[in-house]
C-alpha cells in the first residue's frame, strides 16, 4: 500500500508487516531527475513480526526484507548507494557474518556503508537492523 504526495511517495509493501502503528514507512521515495529511495531500517523478522535468535539469520531475513522494499519502489541493491547497519554487542563474528552477506549481494561494488555497535534495538532479541539509501533513474528518462 502507498500514498503520495507532490514529490514522495510512502508506501509498505505487501510481504512485510504493517509499521504504520509505529509511526513509519518502509519506504519513502524522493521524485527528481533521479529517483531517490529511502528504505527504513529492516530488521530480521520476517512478514510476522517473528524474529530468530540466530544473528546469520536475522542478518539474512533482514537483507531479504530489504530486497523486498527496494523492489516494492521498483529498484535493485544494484541501486543502492548507502547502508547503515545496526548490531547489538558487534563482534568481530558478527562483522564477519555481516561482511560476507554484504559480498554476496554487492560484492565489489559495495554502496557506502555506516555500522553502529548498538546496545539493543527496537525490539526485545532484535540483533541486527539495516537502512539503505537508493538511487535510481528512469528508464528513457529526459533530463
Amino acid at each position: 500500500m502507498s500514498s503520495s504526495h507532490p514529490s514522495h511517495t510512502f508506501s509498505n509493501p505487501p510481504g512485510l508487516y504493517d509499521p504504520r502503528p509505529n509511526g513509519y514507512s518502509h519506504v519513502v521515495e524522493a521524485s527528481t531527475p533521479a529517483r531517490l529511495i529511502y528504505v527504513a531500517g529492516q530488521g530480521g523478522e520476517n512478514q510476522l513480526g517473528e524474529l530468530s535468535p540466530d544473528f546469520a539469520e536475522q542478518v539474512g531475513q533482514a537483507l531479504a526484507n530489504l530486497r523486498t522494499a527496494l523492489a516494492a519502489a521498483d529498484a535493485t541493491p544494484a541501486d543502492v548507494v548507502k547502508l547503515t547497519a545496526l548490531i547489538v554487542h558487534h563482534s568481530e563474528e558478527r562483522l564477519a557474518v555481516f561482511s560476507a552477506a554484504v559480498r554476496a549481494i554487492w560484492g565489489e561494488r559495495a554502496p557506502a556503508c555506516t555500522l553502529i555497535p548498538v546496545p539493543r534495538l527496537a525490539l526485545l532479541g532484535m540483533l541486527f537492523e539495516i537502512e539503505a539509501t537508493a538511487v535510481a533513474y528512469k528508464a528513457n528518462q529526459v533530463w
